[in-house]
């Protein structure tokens, strides 16, 4: 994000102070694709950085 107003208005919005990158997704991707998530089943994620608890 290359405007310097809307970067900062976006982070008001995420608790962990960062814009998210692909590799938030792939790191639960990789996890879920990996036995140790055998054992779960319809379960949502939501990959905001806190957003959702603002």
């Amino acid at each position: 994000m290359e405007n310097p107003t809307a970067r900062r208005i976006a982070l008001e919005h995420v608790v962990l102070g960062r814009l998210g990158e692909p590799v938030d997704v792939a790191y639960l991707a990789l996890f879920l694709a990996s036995d140790d998530a055998s054992w779960i089943t319809g379960v949502n994620y939501l990959i905001d950085g806190g957003g959702s608890m603002l």
